[in-house]
């Protein structure tokens, strides 16, 4: 048996394709081995990548509003790990630390998506009061949610369903932890990468060499044309980003774009056409006293109108894209609902699967008993930490197991045919529901916003947690690890990810804050906050501007093109979606230069090696540069930076960047993969 582990060469033929009548799947660790998995090497480097993943999946989430997946770059490591220490038949403890530490990415999109609006809000209305305990608990009870509810649909995913869905970001974590068995030769160009990109943006945080934005202010005449005209290009420069094209490639990266496209030199320039008096009965807040469109919306720059008009076309395109995909996914969720409900009631497993160790997981009493615990948890929390009242606890409770177990299967759906989990748009949903009906039971005001993103943030973390832990159980179905013991450990991985994103948040906030010029974008929670503060404050939502985004989404989809991608780019700044472009045209590039096709794939996988590293080393020293200011030590060149000489030097340095990436991509030869 050892020796079987020891020559690990692929997966076996029938991994990717639909089983014939009687076929069985059989994964690299038999189900009658008995693998080292979980250990104390593992559960020490998994937790350890849970903490340094959830600081920079924070840091580049709250920056560009997109949260980069951390399974692959911590299975990179994992390999190389084992692979330095000469750790043999590792593949089982690589599982198991990539599924620990994966808990920092879903985590992180959860958290982020929502609770900064707590402190967005906190700026308009001082009373409201944000501290670690609400950011931790919303993380940790919403992750520990989105686990209890996915293991009931696990079979049905991984399993029933095998060779029927893609599931394209497991395939790739998969082949990594494979080729890790062959030497984990891949983690050195991941390692380069991250140095490189780690001091590239470490240099733009910490001292500001060179602007971190281009824009076509810089330009002759380009001033003159923001003002007047309200068309404004920019483009952020960062290595981090820039990765983060690459690995969502050309076809994504250019429908997002499209979207910001739209807005920016369309939606933008047209708006102010309208005059204040219709605009501010389509949206009053902005001209409410101390809003950024009291002077009018002549006066106004680009960036205002977007951010108090044309972005919140964008959140309704985001909210009728989750509709869709509900829709789409209803009879999946049918069946994986029938499926739980059986096992629920003890339904009685086929033959010999009931004993396999590669089929084990937890038993559904411990399931169903944890579901009630944490319910309950999180009524008390609601209840004794955020609301204060018996009959809002309630409701909020019931709104969070509702939704939380309905959209935990079409998360899983998501992820498990695109790779692409929709939960900013099924949280928007959750949120406006959520405050319709707190409204409804009459909780309104600033109470009512905490309490509606407190909910928001356990929903959202809860469906992200299902949608990334899908993937981890079928890399671990394919590679033949133990689900219970996947299952077990993960709850260890959530608990220090939630601890970590708390810490991390509160110091990113003090630093830089959320709101303001210089603060971090963080473009999610900022539509979050936009949709709650007009629901609860009695002002009006811009039901228009969403119903315009709805229709776009409705035609979107129409005409086949993914509408969540495209609304993603209505709403997140133009500077963040332009790298997703020429980060897309580089994987393009590089992916297509040979009439080899097994050359190019080469090159594509040591690209999204660099690209990972770019993503890793950049978000990571974000986060050093970040705690180095918040603990005073502040080397910025203030004046310089915001010259036009910043700006240019900006645009070679991005430059070089790239084209590092393109040549060392391309730089793959066949005997590499």
């Amino acid at each position: 048996m050892k020796a079987e582990e020891e020559k690990v060469t692929g997966l076996p033929e029938n991994a990717f394709r639909e089983l014939k009548e009687g076929e069985e799947y059989k994964p690299l660790m038999p189900a009658d081995s008995n693998p080292k998995e979980v250990t104390p090497w593992s559960v020490t480097w998994g937790l350890l990548m849970a903490v340094l993943f959830s600081a920079a999946a924070a840091y580049l989430g709250l920056k560009v509003g997109q949260v980069f997946e951390a399974a692959i770059p911590i299975a990179i490591i994992a390999v190389g790990l084992s692979s330095a220490t000469k750790r043999k038949n590792a593949l089982g403890e690589n599982i198991i630390i990539q599924s620990i530490g994966a808990s920092s990415g879903v985590i992180v999109a959860g958290a982020i998506f929502t609770l900064p609006a707590l402190y967005i809000l906190q700026a308009k209305y001082p009373e409201i009061s944000v501290n670690f305990f609400q950011v931790f608990m919303s993380s940790l009870l919403g992750g520990i949610l989105g686990i209890l509810f996915l293991i009931p649909f696990r079979k049905y995913f991984v399993s029933e369903m095998h060779g029927k869905y893609p599931f394209p970001e497991a395939t790739a974590t998969t082949q990594v932890l494979i080729s890790g068995e062959k030497g984990g030769s891949q983690a050195k160009p991941l390692i380069m990468a991250g140095v490189i990109g780690g001091l590239y943006d470490f240099v733009i945080a910490t001292f500001g060499a060179w602007s971190e934005t281009f824009t076509s202010r810089v330009l002759p005449f380009g001033d003159a044309v923001a003002s007047k005209a309200k068309v404004l290009f920019s483009v952020n420069v960062g290595a981090a980003v820039l990765g983060l094209g690459y690995i969502v490639g050309l076809k994504y990266a250019a429908i997002i774009c499209a979207g910001s496209a739209l807005v920016w030199f369309v939606l933008v320039p047209l708006i102010p056409l309208l005059g204040d008096s219709l605009l501010q009965s389509i949206n009053p807040a902005p001209y409410l006293e101390g809003g950024k469109l009291t002077g009018g919306i002549a006066s106004a720059i680009p960036e205002d109108i977007f951010s108090e008009m044309a972005r919140h076309i964008g959140i309704g395109g985001i909210a009728m894209a989750g509709i869709i995909g509900i829709v789409k996914s209803w009879p999946i969720i049918r069946s994986a609902v029938g499926l739980a409900s059986k096992e629920l009631k003890g339904g009685k497993k086929e033959g010999a699967q009931v004993d396999k160790r590669t089929q084990r997981d937890l038993p559904m009493k411990i399931i169903s008993i944890g579901v009630i615990i944490a319910l309950i948890v999180t009524f008390l929390f609601f209840y004794l930490g955020v609301i204060h009242n018996l009959v809002y606890a309630l409701v909020g409770i019931a709104v969070v197991a509702i939704i939380a177990f309905l959209f935990t299967t079409v998360a899983a759906n998501a992820i498990a045919i695109v790779g692409t989990n929709p939960v900013s748009g099924m949280t928007l949903m959750t949120l406006i529901l959520a405050s319709v009906v707190m409204v409804a039971v009459g909780l309104k005001g600033t109470a009512g916003m905490v309490s509606a993103l407190i909910i928001g943030g356990v929903v959202c973390t809860a469906l992200s947690m299902a949608g990334g832990f899908i993937t981890d159980l079928k890399i671990g179905y394919w590679l033949g690890s133990t689900p219970a013991k996947q299952q077990s450990w993960k709850f260890l991985g959530t608990l220090v990810s939630a601890a970590t994103v708390g810490g991390v948040m509160i110091i990113l906030n003090k630093t830089y804050g959320f709101t303001g010029e210089g603060a971090l974008v963080a473009p999610q929670a900022n539509a979050m906050a936009a949709v709650i503060d007009p629901l609860m404050s009695g002002t009006g939502a811009p039901w228009i501007l969403y119903g315009i985004g709805a229709a776009i989404a409705l035609l979107l989809t129409f005409f086949n093109v993914p509408a969540l991608a495209f609304a993603l780019g209505m709403f997140i700044p133009l500077q963040l979606n332009v790298p997703l472009l020429i980060g897309g045209a580089v994987s393009w590039y590089v992916g297509s230069r040979s009439k080899d096709e097994a050359l190019n794939t080469a090159r594509l996988e040591k690209g999204t090696l660099l690209a990972s590293g770019f993503i890793a080393g950049g978000a990571l020293m974000g986060v050093v540069s970040a705690t180095m200011k918040f603990a005073g030590a502040d080397f910025m060149n203030k004046e310089w930076v915001e010259g036009d000489w910043a700006q240019i030097l900006a645009l070679v340095a991005y430059a070089a960047i790239i084209l590092y990436l393109a040549k060392s991509a391309l730089s793959a030869k066949k005997d590499n993969i």
